[in-house]
């Protein structure tokens, strides 16, 4: 065997026989909420008052690049300033008893979702968060009460975020109004945008693209676009056991990423007729998604296989 056989067959030996170190993922209180970094570089923070809601920002993707759009919480942003209730990735829906959490109407109109306090903040191979807030009607009243458990992993060169949301009708009865202003939502980078015309794509797990998938029930959707010259992506993935799976979805080709399970009637055109869902007081629904950044496209990034996985995820 000659020597460059030699050595390439001591390195499979090795890469076989020697454990793949796992990254660390840590977690940590901070000023404005919790850090979050792998091996000891920043992959998100989970911020507990950013306008009228807890979100996530930044996100560092697997290029070490931001994949969200910064604006507006860093104001002199360069690139698109629209829709400035489009905070990174976060949870609202835009009618819960006729409150509108979701976009950015006048104070004396708009809901707020206020932290309250966390359940647990842990470092490992996957970190975890578990956040509690409170939805408050313009006035200051308790209108309801969510728990958030995010979990944070990593995959190959892939990132994830689990996203775990109960809602409980701790007041009273809930009402959730049909409108596509909701609920689960993320806004790319600006770049990677299928209205920026630059190579940015729209798919979801029934094959729909760009447009097409707007309004339309899927497993998955995925998002991806050039960022500083390489193709990455996000897919959001709704769990099996999520309230109303498969979702639908109001993601957009300017940049908007949203699951949005109480849409149905206006998805189809139809809102001349909205049907609400009414939660009786004291129960809950929950909600899961897996937001996965990957490399690549969908086929590169291994989409449909990441959400294989997951959906046999028991918690």
């Amino acid at each position: 065997m000659n020597t460059h056989k030699f050595l390439t067959a001591c390195v499979a030996f090795f890469a076989l026989v020697l454990p793949v170190r796992a990254a660390q993922i840590t977690a940590e209180r901070s000023e404005h909420g919790v850090t979050v970094k792998i091996d000891g570089k920043l992959f998100t923070e989970y911020l507990t008052d950013s306008a009228t809601k807890p979100i996530l920002w930044p996100i560092i993707g697997p290029t070490g690049k931001p994949m969200t759009r910064a604006w507006p919480m860093e104001a002199k942003s360069k690139g698109t300033k629209d829709h400035p209730h489009h905070r990174s990735l976060w949870f609202t829906h835009g009618s819960v008893n006729g409150i509108d959490f979701w976009t950015d109407v006048p104070a004396d109109k708009r809901g707020r979702i206020v932290h309250r306090d966390f359940v647990t903040v842990q470092s490992g191979p996957e970190a975890e968060i578990i956040a509690r807030d409170d939805w408050l009607s313009p006035q200051g009243k308790k209108v309801c009460e969510d728990q958030q458990r995010l979990v944070f992993g990593v995959q190959g060169t892939s990132r994830w975020i689990d996203y775990a949301i109960t809602l409980r009708a701790s007041e009273g009865p809930l009402a959730f109004g049909d409108t596509k202003e909701g609920s689960f939502g993320l806004r790319m980078a600006d770049s990677m945008r299928v209205d920026a015309k630059k190579g940015g794509r729209i798919i979801n797990s029934r094959g729909l693209t760009d447009a097409a998938a707007w309004g339309k029930t899927a497993e998955w959707v995925d998002y991806h676009g050039p960022l500083d010259g390489q193709t990455v992506g996000i897919a959001i993935m709704n769990h099996p056991s999520s309230f109303r799976y498969p979702t639908a979805w109001h993601v957009r080709t300017y940049g908007l990423f949203a699951a949005n399970p109480f849409a149905e009637h206006e998805f189809a055109g139809d809102s001349t007729h909205p049907v609400s869902y009414t939660l009786p007081q004291g129960k809950e629904i929950v909600f899961r998604y897996r937001v996965l950044l990957h490399r690549g496209d969908e086929k590169e990034g291994r989409v449909a296989e990441a959400f294989a996985e997951y959906a046999k995820r028991k918690n």
